[in-house]
């Protein structure tokens, strides 16, 4: 059974990575911005598939070796 403090700390660790790379690479091609005026709508499709990847892989592993 997983105990909660391993979950928040895995959980943790991917914010960061992903945090950090959002730093790094900011938008990404694919991410769509719409301005009008004074209004921006900011939809981030590619980023969205991206860490959507990435947390499958992560939780896959982390339930595999479990």
């Amino acid at each position: 059974m997983m105990h909660i403090g391993k979950l928040m700390i895995v959980a943790g660790i991917v914010l960061i990575v992903l945090g950090g790379l959002w730093i790094l690479f900011g938008r990404l091609p694919g991410d769509f911005m719409f301005k009008k005026g004074n209004t921006t709508f900011y939809f981030p499709i590619m980023t969205s598939i991206i860490a959507s990847i990435v947390l499958s892989i992560i939780m896959y592993l982390f339930n595999r070796f479990n």
